[in-house]
């Protein structure tokens, strides 16, 4: 039996929930500590909550750390449009700014993580550094979905998400089992997630109509192959990203190939550190925390700041 959906998004903790708006829309952010602004961004198909221990970690390191629902998932507003990136970055450059704060180091997990890479071209003067997490470059992602069979078939989920109506059915049948199951099978641990995690995600996503708002992120990611705006998209960010970045993998990630993100710094200007994490999935800020902790807050601390 599913929880509450808002005893999973409202949770409490050492931390701070609240709602500011951005982009004429309204955000659920959970915050936590003080000092340089640390911007947290989740992925398919989890919320804010998958940000949990980072709260924790960043912020006794002394970072204000800001874990948000992207538009369309957990507290955060269900709009009907906006699932393209250049929507999605201003909505965090929007947030960046309704906090009080001229810029951010923005952290991103999958989606998180194209959005990260987005706005270092899109927004670059809210962004101090970013850290894509199991994303490559749009760019580098794009050239190995059209040319890499083994990685064109791992994404083949999404050609199913392009059908109306099926995709969100499938997803919230037998209270969102698919959602466990797209989990485990993206994930390299054994054991994770664990029944209690799975159990916050599915009920989570069984808030409607996120499973409707997720399926469209991957309905524009697929039809901007060949659409104009998404061919505008790919030419722009072909720009050189001018701040640090620490690109971080999976080396087990059977959903984005390592192969697949390895060459991203070839759109890079600025420091590149890319990290390979041995042993995990699609999911290395949860699977295994302790590493993933410590090889952030580390590249972290030699940022120069102003």
């Amino acid at each position: 039996m599913l929880l509450d959906p808002d005893v999973v998004i409202r949770e409490p903790g050492p931390w701070a929930h609240r709602d500011v708006s951005a982009n004429g829309a309204r955000f659920h952010i959970v915050e936590a500590g003080e000092g340089p602004l640390v911007v947290l961004l989740h992925g398919f198909p989890t919320l804010w909550w998958s940000w949990r221990r980072q709260l924790r970690t960043f912020a006794d390191a002394g970072y204000r750390v800001v874990a948000m629902d992207l538009r369309g998932y957990g507290g955060s507003d269900h709009t009907p449009h906006g699932y393209d990136p250049n929507t999605l970055s201003r909505d965090v450059a929007g947030v960046i700014r309704s906090l009080g704060e001229p810029s951010a180091t923005v952290i991103g997990h999958g989606w998180g993580g194209l959005i990260a890479w987005s706005m270092a071209v899109l927004d670059p003067e809210v962004v101090d550094a970013i850290v894509p997490v199991s994303m490559p470059h749009p760019r580098r992602f794009r050239a190995a979905i059209v040319r890499d069979a083994i990685q064109r078939r791992q994404a083949l989920y999404a050609v199913g998400f392009q059908w109306p109506f099926l995709p969100e059915r499938s997803l919230m049948a037998d209270d969102c089992s698919r959602v466990g199951e797209i989990l485990q099978s993206w994930s390299a641990t054994p054991g994770w997630p664990d029944a209690d995690t799975a159990l916050a995600y599915r009920s989570a996503f069984s808030l409607w109509p996120t499973a409707h708002c997720a399926v469209e992120y991957h309905r524009w990611a697929l039809r901007s192959l060949v659409r104009t705006d998404g061919v505008r998209y790919s030419r722009r960010m072909e720009t050189p990203i001018d701040v640090p970045v620490l690109h971080i993998h999976g080396a087990e990630d059977p959903s984005v190939l390592l192969r697949s993100a390895e060459g991203s710094g070839e759109w890079v200007a600025a420091p590149y550190d890319f990290q390979v994490i041995d042993s995990v999935g699609h999911f290395p800020h949860e699977e295994s925390p302790e590493l993933f902790d410590d090889l952030v807050l580390k590249w972290l601390a030699g940022i120069p700041r102003e």
